[in-house]
């Protein structure tokens, strides 16, 4: 027989544990960097790459965490609650250094390709946008 736990029982169970909850992709941490949170000290660090290349002239237009919404043949790919499926890159930007004209970069910092990323991107291409992983 297991014993189970109330949602609150695990929160608490957490915190007394370090306040850290241990299920993250492969061990990665969420840190803190001038007022920011990022899911990875990889992501971290490659925003502040980013930012510099930005402040270069290299490239413009610097986002985060930007939303794509999935279709498939028939239309939007739904959640099993019904809502629409998305994918969040990490960074969008254009990037002046490959050509006369800005190209659009869809950037994802990964220190390990999931399942379930992989199919994302696969989705994604079909659609039209490619996904660079750093």
């Amino acid at each position: 027989m297991t014993d189970t736990m109330t949602p609150q029982e695990y929160r608490d169970f957490i915190a007394k544990q370090g306040g850290e909850d241990r299920r993250r992709v492969q061990g990665t941490k969420s840190v803190q960097c001038q007022g920011q949170t990022f899911h990875s000290i990889r992501e971290r660090d490659r925003w502040l790459v980013l930012r510099d290349e930005q402040k270069r002239g290299r490239i413009s237009d610097l986002r985060r965490q930007v939303s794509f919404p999935m279709f498939g043949r028939d239309g939007p790919l739904l959640t099993p609650t019904g809502q629409q499926m998305r994918y969040i890159a990490d960074f969008v930007y254009l990037d002046h250094r490959l050509g006369a004209e800005p190209v659009k970069v869809v950037e994802d910092a990964k220190g390990w390709a999931t399942d379930i990323f992989k199919i994302k991107k696969a989705i994604l291409a079909a659609q039209g946008v490619e996904v660079t992983e750093t």
